[in-house]
């Protein structure tokens, strides 16, 4: 029975672990952007809007429909009248019938400033599908940084874990011995907790990254992502040489400043449109009436036009003529905000970019060869648990100084892309 049991045990493990294996799914930064590119909603969204604009422009294009009116049918006999021909068969000799088309002619250009104005409105939300870009790609990009940061982080402690709890394992049995006091030992376990407490916490925001890297990517939840680049400096070296072609590149390049614009062009058409609706549109129509005139058949034509005796549209061309100033503040405002944004991301790079020129190349790996050092000396006895906790906490630290300084670099660059509006 117990052989049964075991060997159910270790195929569920199998399973449960196999399972595991299968759902994580190893990723760099490049497949993730293509995969985003292609398969995020609020992109897919945006993409039909601008379909939608672009019908909205074909629509406009379109002259309006002619008006048929039909009238004066009488449906029952009409005595004491002249009699007619027939219409259909022998249906029709006392019959009246009137029937009028009317078609509005739209003056002053309106049918034209209006599909001018359709144009620019399928302009405006393709610069709002750059914009929604520009937001989403920092987002994505940002979160595989915090991600690839927590998974470096999660390396040290597990690494740490690994190597407190031999010495852990090792104290308990010389404090069983006599040989130690309590007091080392619990220092030493101590630590060991706390080591698998932070990385506890760690999982917990990855945990949360996930989350936020799967819904930008449209992954399921059964997924576990790991980033499979290594987490580096960027490459790219910045200077202040560079910074006033990153101020023009954003006015020329920015989304939120292309939709200020686009909003100045949409008020000046809007204000055209207005201006024209002063001039009333005609209306021409041709009119047949049967049998309710001296005339038999009687064709005429007709003219109708409003009289902009009341109504000149003030109001309208008023809020209009508002709503362009209003738009060229907007641009006046996201054009300082982009100054402002650039220069301050740039600064911050070059600052945590001359910590990084602090450290040296060898640096890293010449603190894991001291801790490897001082790990055997505390074995052996060579050096005291107060020393080897001191070094431990300095390597740690340190470590985290090179993360953070990795993280900050990456972070500032993305950032900078996003305020310039382009990739760097």
């Amino acid at each position: 029975m117990k052989k049964i049991f075991f060997t159910l045990f270790y195929i569920h493990c199998f399973s449960f672990f196999s399972a595991q294996i299968s759902d994580t799914l190893k990723i760099d930064r490049k497949e993730a952007e293509t995969i985003f590119l292609s398969k995020n909603l609020d992109l897919i969204a945006q993409k039909l809007e601008i379909s939608q604009a672009e019908a909205r422009a074909v629509q406009a294009k379109y002259w309006p429909n002619p008006t048929l009116s039909i009238s004066e049918v009488n449906l029952w006999r009409t005595y004491d009248i002249e009699e007619q021909p027939a219409l259909i068969g022998n249906w029709g000799k006392n019959t009246q019938i009137s029937a009028e088309i009317e078609q509005v002619i739209q003056t002053a250009g309106k049918r034209r400033k209006n599909i001018e104005l359709q144009k620019i409105e399928v302009e405006g939300e393709k610069y709002e599908l750059q914009e929604v870009l520009r937001e989403l790609k920092k987002t994505l990009r940002n979160t595989i940084t915090e991600i690839l940061y927590n998974q470096e982080q999660q390396k040290i402690y597990q690494g740490q874990i690994s190597s407190i709890e031999k010495l852990t394992k090792s104290y308990n049995n010389q404090l069983n011995l006599g040989n130690i006091s309590k007091a080392e030992y619990i220092r030493l376990k101590a630590q060991e907790i706390e080591f698998k407490k932070k990385l506890v916490s760690l999982k917990q925001e990855i945990e949360d990254q996930q989350a936020e890297l799967k819904s930008l990517l449209m992954i399921p939840s059964n997924h576990y992502l790991v980033i499979s680049d290594a987490f580096t400096m960027p490459e790219k070296q910045l200077s202040e040489v560079e910074l006033t072609q990153w101020l023009d590149k954003a006015k020329e390049n920015r989304p939120d400043i292309l939709i200020s614009k686009n909003k100045e062009k949409h008020a000046a058409k809007n204000l055209e449109i207005q201006n024209a609706m002063k001039t009333p549109d005609v209306a021409v129509s041709i009119g047949y009436d049967r049998g309710g005139n001296i005339m038999k058949d009687f064709i005429g034509l007709g003219l109708s036009v409003d009289l902009p005796i009341f109504d000149r549209n003030k109001g309208n061309i008023q809020e209009a003529k508002l709503e362009i100033e209003k738009s060229k503040n907007e641009t006046r405002k996201s054009m300082l905000k982009s100054e402002n944004e650039i220069v301050s991301v740039f600064r911050n790079y070059i600052r945590t970019q001359e910590v990084s020129e602090e450290i040296d190349d060898t640096y890293e790996s010449t603190l894991d060869g001291l801790l490897v050092s001082h790990e055997k000396n505390f074995r052996l006895r060579n050096i005291s648990m107060l020393e080897y906790m001191d070094f431990l906490d300095t390597y740690i630290g340190n470590k985290m100084i090179i993360l953070d300084t990795k993280k900050e670099l990456n972070q500032y660059y993305e950032n900078l892309q996003y305020v310039v509006g382009q990739d760097l």
